[in-house]
């Protein structure tokens, strides 16, 4: 043994103690808060993984109310004036009527009126095809109930069944899109 006395020597045990004690906490400490950083990371990871889903999320979201916002716009500039369209047919018919009224005359005073329907008429046809409004005219085509009402059904055999035979009246389309059937006759 030592020189020292028993009492030295005890606490000499108990201070190597106390220090191995404060060792191993210390030791315990730093695997506690690198356990506490490796869950804050974690947690920290899984939220950045959520806002970044969310964000694409967002940025798709907005893609497609863009693109849908544009389609809107593009038809709201193509289908705009439908309903002055629609009113400007009414018009049209008119101006047809009379042209082929005038035609069955012989007066010269009717002549030049009917020269006067036919240059409008004309500018009118002129003007509708600018803005893209096309006569559906389907006389002797197949019936196509997108394009054409019937208003009656003859038995022809001159034609072939289900097709228009007589159109009593014009119909329109705006871009493609129909803003008034043709009133037609389709044969048996």
């Amino acid at each position: 043994m030592s020189d020292q006395n028993p009492d030295q020597e005890n606490v000499e045990n108990t201070a190597d103690q106390e220090v191995d004690t404060a060792e191993a906490a210390t030791a315990e400490q730093p695997t506690d808060e690198l356990s506490l950083l490796r869950e804050q990371l974690e947690a920290a990871e899984t939220a950045a993984a959520m806002a970044k889903d969310e964000l694409l999320r967002v940025q798709a979201e907005m893609q497609n109310l863009r693109r849908r916002t544009e389609q809107d716009i593009e038809k709201a500039h193509k289908f705009g004036q439908e309903k002055f369209s629609i009113e400007l047919l009414s018009v049209m018919d008119n101006l047809e009527r009379s042209s082929a009224a005038a035609e069955a005359s012989e007066d010269e005073a009717v002549k030049a009126i009917k020269e006067g329907v036919e240059l409008t008429l004309k500018g009118f046809i002129d003007c509708f095809k600018r803005f893209n409004i096309e006569p559906v005219d389907p006389l002797g085509e197949p019936f196509d109930p997108q394009l054409h009402q019937a208003m009656s059904i003859q038995e022809t055999p001159d034609a072939e069944p289900n097709s228009v035979i007589a159109v009593m009246q014009k119909g329109y389309t705006l871009h493609g899109r129909v803003i008034r059937p043709a009133m037609v006759m389709v044969s048996k």
